[in-house]
């Protein structure tokens, strides 16, 4: 396996990012509309579903040219079906439970045609082969699920996702072809999005008039968002891909696998569902959040940091034992979110993930200087 010519984002795959973009809004409504434990299991099940759709075609544009011919007016319908998803995501449990599972499934499936048409290799035309074994059953369950209702739909979502998402790691990725800067730059953008998304929460908390208690906390969330934004882009996702471009072989498809597909996914879950702690935050700055609220808070930072720790691990093989502590921190934390105001419970939040920063930029110094001088140079 060899590594194809260095690419770049293109344009069309940012046009295609837009509607995940407007899908993550759409899995904030929905838990928060349902600000209970089942409406946040159903939040992480739509968007772990909407995750693996947007990763499949991040795979695609790595490989062919996504943007020339007929692949372009292709992509346009997988953007339509993905529209469609979206739309549904609010009541993808209740009555648009069928228009989500025929919509994801249209896009699912999409994709494996587009793949297959657009390839020309024996070996990725095998990898596509053992991809479709999962991709084709795990989306025809989410329809079947629609027909169903509660505890029985939701342990079909599960078995439908677990199917899905199994292809990668049971039948593994060997045969595709990796672009490293190309697909590092792709999910970094991914990260970008889902912290716009925590922004868009701020001023889709507010209800009623702007005093200063909401101007205080709609600034103390964009200091978290801010903050978020750092301990990603600062250093480690710099570290990480300069592994990926010096791995070769399979290792470079087992990376793109596990540390971009698989471990930002609760990356990427752990900012939305702190949008949601925000969004209710704003709307209530005086009030403890409720237990499910602070638990979106907290847990969102959490496991925002757990995903990094896991990320680092497996790319660079070490522990960031700073981050495991401010994500034990945070869990702690949740219970205290529910007794003092929501806006105190954000602050509390913040100071976790900004003390995370100071530390790491004071007590690793040299190397941060490193890193980041040696990104420049290329």
């Amino acid at each position: 396996m060899t590594k194809v010519a260095e690419k770049r984002v293109a344009p069309l795959e940012l046009f295609f990012d837009l509607v995940f973009v407007f899908a993550l809004t759409q899995v904030t409504a929905l838990m928060s509309h349902h600000p209970t434990w089942e409406g946040l299991g159903q939040g992480v099940l739509v968007l772990a579903a909407l995750w693996w759709a947007w990763g499949a075609y991040a795979w695609l544009t790595n490989y062919i040219a996504a943007d020339e011919g007929k692949e372009r007016l292709l992509i346009f319908g997988a953007m339509g079906g993905f529209l469609v998803a979206a739309l549904a995501t609010p009541e993808a449990f209740g009555d648009d439970a069928l228009v989500f599972g025929i919509a994801y499934a249209a896009v699912r499936w999409l994709h494996i045609f587009l793949f297959a048409e657009a390839n020309d290799d024996i070996d990725t035309g095998q990898a596509i082969r053992r991809l479709a074994r999962t991709a084709l059953p795990g989306p025809a369950l989410l329809i079947v699920a629609a027909f169903t209702h509660g505890t029985l739909q939701a342990a079909l979502w599960v078995l439908a996702l677990a199917i899905d998402f199994s292809g990668p790691f049971v039948f593994g990725v060997r045969g595709f072809r990796v672009s490293p800067g190309h697909f590092s730059e792709r999910f970094a953008l991914i990260v970008i999005i889902a912290l716009g998304e925590s922004i868009v929460a701020i001023g889709a908390g507010l209800s009623g008039e702007l005093d200063a208690g909401i101007v205080v906390a709609a600034l103390v969330g964009l200091a978290l968002a801010c903050a978020l934004w750092w301990a990603y882009f600062d250093v480690i996702v710099l570290q990480a891909e300069q592994r990926f471009r010096e791995a070769s072989g399979h290792e470079l498809n087992r990376i793109a696998r596990d540390s971009y597909s698989y471990i930002h996914l609760p990356m990427v879950a752990g900012i939305v569902l702190v949008a949601l702690g925000v969004k209710k935050t704003i709307g209530h700055v005086d009030k403890p959040l409720e237990t499910v609220q602070a638990v979106a808070l907290f847990g969102g930072v959490a496991l925002y940091f757990g995903a990094h720790v896991a990320f680092r691990l497996r790319m660079v093989h070490s522990l960031n034992r700073q981050r495991l502590i401010a994500a034990l921190a945070c869990l702690a934390l949740i219970p205290v979110g529910t007794e003092v105001d929501a806006l105190v419970a954000l602050a509390l939040a913040t100071a976790v993930v900004s003390a995370v920063i100071a530390y790491e930029t004071l007590r690793f110094a040299e190397h941060r200087r490193r890193v980041r001088a040696e990104h420049a140079r290329g």
